[in-house]
């Protein structure tokens, strides 16, 4: 291709509104344009990007045995009435109507879709297992988009479904995929880690794991082991921990004392008036259980975590509960909850349980109580792990390691959802024995354009992308310095031809620039190899230079096509 005739409008300096280095960098090379808020036209070098993504994933998938269809993106909302989740998705389900008033939604994610195709296909054991995958643009009214492609409310992704008549069936088609996406991931050259993680709204009966590209702008914390390969998103992590049996009343602890605490409603605050340390505190607070209340308490240096939470409690929907209805269970503002004297269910986290003389809310305003005892002073209605986990705490999975956290980017997940769509979408099979039974399924999904984000993330430098082999828009760059001398093109245009004529994809700056412009447009949009045709060209010779080296290389013009051949068919 000629650069000339290449529509590539770069940019010296990214919008303002660009937070992310992927969108400021994809936006200056000319990748993308904004057409309104998370929705972007791809231009041809972007374009070119996804065409490579899809590709990999595509030879990936196949290799698994899955086949590709396409299925609609405006689906019936009856279908999504059926499996329930049409109410439940919540506002990220863009919902229209059509002429005749009929209900519809633009597709996040095809899982009714899918299921309502195979319940009208499949009916024995002899057609299943089955694999079938799609590469697809999908919908989701996000609230707040930011970041570019890394959260938008249009996006290219890849979704996948396996049917299977048994769960041992399910684990080798999850097996299968598992092992595709480390093969995916690691062609993209992305650095990533196979997190265990919830299932959202996706569901399921069965397991999960998300795939995080490590990047200190992901909206994903990972808390992962120094030692082993236990790895877990923030909002799933466990970690080790050794459940001591509660005080008991000869316990030799001061007697329950409350104290005046003015303003002092905030943990910091607390600590700063008290001198206390944050992990002797007990903080309380108040959610709504499916509509009912409950006190939760977590010690001072620990969070909640509400998957964990709705999960001890079986509750669908959990929300902490305002101003007014604080204060109408305790008879305090917020910040002066309390376990003592409540009249509802309190719920207490293991290692809050080990506070052996805390402090905690007295449900007064201005007053908390001192040297309150865990299972003496108050009753509990359930005890378990209800908190985030911390740096420094203990692997669940060995004895050896302990948790750090990292930031990530999830680019892809795998569920196992069992029956959960298909028993209410009845969508069965028969079975050896004539037995009718749901068909066992699994759900696997990539954002493509969200790789693409994460990609540039991990691969840049003060100049601008580095494109990993296989993802770049094209494979080398010739960049004569002066399009005036003749010279200079005619070796250009020379070496242009015996490339492409050796399989080589190649983008040809033939504009009438600076070369100092020419150079920085190459180094912005990172094709991994730059061949210089100079004032040496006369004399046979080349400079050639690797984006991701800082040398270059002085060649002859046969040398240069030897080492480019070369060096694509090593990697």
């Amino acid at each position: 291709m000629r650069q000339s005739q290449l529509l590539l409008p770069t940019l010296r300096e990214a919008p303002s509104e660009a937070e992310a280095v992927s969108h400021q960098l994809m936006l200056r090379a000319g990748l993308i344009r904004q057409l309104a808020a998370g929705i972007y036209t791809y231009l041809p070098l972007g374009r070119r990007v996804l065409r490579r993504l899809e590709t990999i994933i595509r030879e990936e998938m196949d290799k698994t045995g899955a086949q590709e269809i396409w299925m609609p993106a405006m689906q019936p909302a009856d279908l999504w009435r059926q499996s329930g989740r049409y109410e439940r998705y919540g506002p990220e389900l863009v919902r229209l109507r059509d002429r005749h008033d009929r209900e519809f939604a633009l597709g996040p994610t095809h899982e009714e879709v899918i299921t309502d195709l195979m319940r009208g296909e499949i009916n024995s054991y002899r057609q299943l297992p089955s694999t079938l995958y799609q590469i697809q643009t999908k919908f989701r009214d996000e609230k707040r988009p930011r970041y570019g492609l890394l959260r938008g409310r249009e996006f290219l992704m890849k979704d996948a479904y396996s049917f299977d008549e048994s769960w041992e069936g399910l684990n080798t088609s999850y097996d299968k995929m598992y092992e595709a996406y480390h093969r995916i991931f690691s062609r993209c050259g992305l650095r990533f880690r196979p997190v265990e993680a919830d299932a959202g709204t996706i569901g399921g009966e069965g397991g999960t794991h998300e795939f995080m590209a490590l990047a200190d702008i992901g909206e994903d914390t990972i808390a992962a082991c120094t030692h082993c390969q236990y790895a877990a998103n923030l909002e799933k992590a466990s970690y080790r921990f050794v459940e001591l049996p509660l005080q008991n009343e000869t316990s030799d602890i001061a007697e329950l004392e409350k104290i005046y605490t003015p303003n002092a409603r905030k943990i910091e605050e607390l600590v700063q008036s008290l001198n206390i340390p944050s992990d002797h505190i007990l903080k309380t607070l108040l959610f709504q259980a499916d509509g009912k209340p409950v006190a939760v308490v977590v010690r001072g240096d620990h969070e909640v975590n509400e998957i964990k939470l709705a999960g001890l409690l079986k509750a669908s929907e959990l929300e902490l509960v305002d101003q007014a209805t604080a204060e109408q269970l305790t008879g305090a503002k917020l910040g002066f909850a309390g376990p003592i004297g409540l009249s509802i269910p309190v719920i207490v986290d293991y290692a809050a349980a080990q506070v052996q003389s805390g402090l905690a809310g007295a449900n007064e305003t201005d007053f908390h109580w001192k040297n309150v005892r865990v299972g003496i002073h108050f009753q509990i209605a359930l005890l378990g792990d209800i908190r985030n986990a911390v740096p420094g705490d203990g692997c669940p999975n060995c004895t050896e390691g302990q948790l750090q956290m990292y930031r990530g980017i999830e680019v892809g997940q795998v569920f196992k959802l069992g029956t959960k769509y298909s028993e209410a979408m009845n969508a069965s099979f028969l079975d050896a024995e004539g037995v009718d039974k749901p068909i066992i399924m699994g759900c696997y999904g990539i954002g493509i354009s969200r790789v693409m984000s994460a990609v540039v993330e991990q691969h840049y430098d003060e100049q601008g992308i580095r494109w990993p082999l296989e993802l770049a828009p094209y494979q080398v760059h010739i960049v004569p310095v002066s399009a005036k001398d003749e010279t200079q093109m005619k070796a250009a245009a020379e070496l242009y031809g015996s490339l492409i004529a050796a399989g080589i994809e190649v983008l040809l700056d033939d504009r009438d620039e600076r070369a100092g412009v020419k150079f920085k447009d190459s180094d912005l949009i990172g094709i991994p190899v730059r061949i210089v045709v100079g004032r040496q060209a006369a004399e046979g010779v080349l400079e050639l230079k690797y984006r991701h080296e800082k040398e270059a290389q002085q060649l002859s013009s046969e040398e240069v096509l030897a080492a480019i051949t070369n060096f694509y068919r090593s990697k």
